[in-house]
């Protein structure tokens, strides 16, 4: 039964169209720098993010202990 099923799978048109894009798919050098500027900003945002948040807590913590001290 799974047999069946699998062959039945490969028959329909979309699993056609996705076999032969992996037989057109190059994969050169430069395939891996795409993939990894793809990444980079998805890594370097949050922290980005982060970072900022920080910066602006920390410079409106220390104008309210500025208040407190006058």
């Amino acid at each position: 039964m799974k047999k069946f099923f699998l062959y039945a799978g490969l028959l329909t048109p979309g699993a056609a169209y996705a076999l032969d894009s992996y037989r057109y798919l190059h994969v050169t050098i430069d395939t891996l720098w795409y993939i990894f500027l793809f990444l980079v900003p998805g890594v370097l945002a949050p922290i980005g993010l982060a970072a900022w948040l920080y910066w602006r807590h920390a410079k409106r913590a220390s104008s309210t202990e500025s208040d407190h001290d006058e």
